[in-house]
């Protein structure tokens, strides 16, 4: 949470508000997750099946509103063109997929700016196979992290103890943890596929090259970060990446459509038209050019996967690391994956290859303990170790031109389908006030006048929040009919730890209810809870529950037996029977 007046340690963030609904039958996971404490890894043995919302407690309307949205980016808009061509998604929660969609087309360009003839065009299926571009790095470092399990790797050791030739030009201090962590200093990119004439002199052009910041002192997201983690893995395995990620991860998972240099090409969803290199319209072939220049197998780029397969690996490490009787990774291991190790660098939370809590494209599932990654080609994986759900959209957003634009709202918008679904549970009663997200809003939960005595009266009430930090939550009181309004300071209490904020709260993280106490001065006064958006990315919203006034006379306001005591604009009362 982040409070106006300082920035809370002790609290840390809350998070996420949703809409209330009844918990599920018996057996069966309700759809209040996100006001569940953690309950850490799912039960080994948890294996995916299909299974409609309703049947695991979810809101189904919510996701079906997220399909149609990515339906709709498929058209073509005032650009001249769509968002992307096609798109396949899934979600997954407490070991069910919930859905798995395929829309638009898998080829339909002949070109950068021409299409194919109508009946040319191939439609996506629900196994069309993925460029996943840089989620590939998910792969490699967990084929980093098992080397780590082995006691092979020590992730506080330098690089060069494992890979000598790194050491040149200043990098011998530089560790495995600043590599995956992409705080080693090394620069963003080179053109290894246009500048070095082979994969030998590519490589070496890596390992030569010096840093542009000093290891641990600026976070930089690095491609070469990871294809030196993959030539690390190769030595130290002495066999190729594909090899290592096929015997130790995809194989043992019994996932069989995710590797490198697919075969199946016709199967694989086109990317790019490139010009240069002259590759014409790249079709089961690598996309990233340099990848594509070290034989389509690094450590940055070149897996390819269907979503199905990445579901297997999503419910693996929720799982703590095993399926199906076969354990890739300890649950120590899944724990550092998501562990953030950037505390330093706020905004880029990072653990082990997996990036934390990045609401750009995770949305209203982002948190402390969601991991995930996305790809260039237009690729998105979120795995949320709280709710134990994920949300995977894969897209050939650059089919045919990288110019095109972001997907982010379209990764946002799968995320927050998923995350709207769940819900909350009052805190007390049978209902709560909640404002759902919507960007570039502003609503408002207002009392009657209260009468205060001449001694003071107190508020008192429960929290649960999950906004930006630029969607601000604000406590307010008039004493002039609501003409002028001014912030109320408040208390906020959370499991005994107690922080003061100015009348203004944002944040996200914990996913529980805390309480709110407030002073009130004498006289007649109203109270409101103001809720502001901007027009960036979204949570939950608010919920606000057992709104009590006391004066010393008694209880002037109480918000469980009176709810349409309050005015509500943007805010609704949604019950334990409900999906708001």
């Amino acid at each position: 949470m982040r409070l106006r007046t300082l920035v809370p340690a002790a609290l840390g963030s809350l998070a996420l508000a949703g809409s209330l609904v009844t918990a599920g039958p018996a057996g069966r996971a309700a759809a209040d997750d996100f006001s569940k404490p953690d309950r850490g890894f799912a039960p080994p043995n948890t294996v995916l099946s299909d299974a409609s919302p309703a049947s695991v407690g979810l809101g189904p309307a919510p996701i079906a509103e997220a399909v149609a949205q990515i339906h709709g980016h498929e058209q073509v808009d005032p650009s001249g063109h769509p968002l992307f061509a096609g798109a396949v998604g899934i979600m997954g929660h407490e070991g069910r997929i919930v859905e798995r969609d395929a829309s638009g087309w898998a080829l339909r360009y002949a070109d950068a700016t021409t299409e194919l003839p109508r009946d040319q065009w191939e439609p996506m299926r629900t196994d069309t196979i993925f460029d996943l571009a840089s989620v590939s790095k998910l792969f490699t470092s967990i084929a980093v992290v098992q080397l780590i399990e082995e006691g092979r790797v020590s992730l506080e050791s330098p690089v060069a103890a494992y890979l000598p030739e790194f050491a040149a030009n200043g990098k011998e201090s530089v560790t495995v943890r600043q590599l995956l962590t992409h705080t080693s200093g090394f620069t963003s990119w080179l053109p290894l596929w246009s500048k070095w004439p082979d994969k030998a002199s590519r490589i070496k052009a890596v390992m030569d090259r010096p840093l542009t910041n000093a290891p641990g002192s600026t976070y930089l997201y690095s491609d070469l970060n990871l294809i030196t983690l993959g030539v690390m893995v190769e030595k130290l395995r002495g066999e190729p990446l594909d090899a290592v990620v096929h015997d130790r991860i995809t194989a043992p998972l019994g996932i069989k459509d995710t590797g490198y240099n697919p075969t199946d090409k016709a199967r694989t969803a086109a990317t790019e038209y490139q010009t240069a290199p002259p590759r014409g319209m790249v079709r089961g072939e690598v996309h990233d050019e340099n990848a594509w220049s070290l034989g389509g197998v690094a450590g940055h780029a070149g897996v390819f996967s269907t979503v199905d397969d990445l579901a297997v690996l999503s419910q693996a490490l929720l799982n703590g690391g095993a399926y199906r009787g076969e354990r890739i990774l300890s649950r120590k291991s899944v724990e550092a994956l998501i562990t953030n190790f950037n505390e330093a660098f706020p905004g880029d939370s990072h653990g082990l290859g997996f990036e934390l809590d990045q609401r750009w494209y995770m949305d209203a599932l982002s948190g402390p303990r969601t991991a995930g990654h996305t790809g260039y080609t237009g690729t998105s994986i979120v795995i949320d170790f709280t709710s134990r759900s994920f949300a995977i959209l894969l897209t050939n957003r650059v089919h045919p031109s990288r110019n095109w634009g972001s997907i982010n709202l379209a990764r946002r918008e799968w995320a927050h389908g998923l995350a709207a679904a769940m819900a909350i549970r009052p805190r007390h009663g049978d209902t709560a006030w909640f404002t759902g997200g919507e960007n570039a809003t502003t609503t408002t939960l207002t009392t009657p006048a209260l009468p205060v005595g001449p001694r003071g009266g107190r508020l008192g009430f429960d929290l649960f929040l999950d906004t930006e930090e630029t969607d601000l939550l604000h406590l307010e009181r008039s004493t002039d009919g609501g003409a002028t309004w001014t912030g109320l300071p408040f208390d906020v209490v959370d499991r005994g730890t107690t922080e003061t904020a100015d009348g203004v709260v944002s944040g996200s993280g914990t996913r529980r209810w805390v309480q709110v106490r407030a002073d009130l001065p004498a006289g007649s006064q109203q109270l409101r809870w103001r809720h502001t958006t901007d027009g960036g990315y979204l949570g939950r919203g608010v919920a606000v529950d057992d709104v009590v006034v006391q004066g010393p006379g008694g209880v002037l306001l109480d918000g469980e037996k009176t709810p349409d005591a309050f005015t509500a604009d943007g805010w609704r009362l949604s019950g334990r029977d409900a999906v708001a």
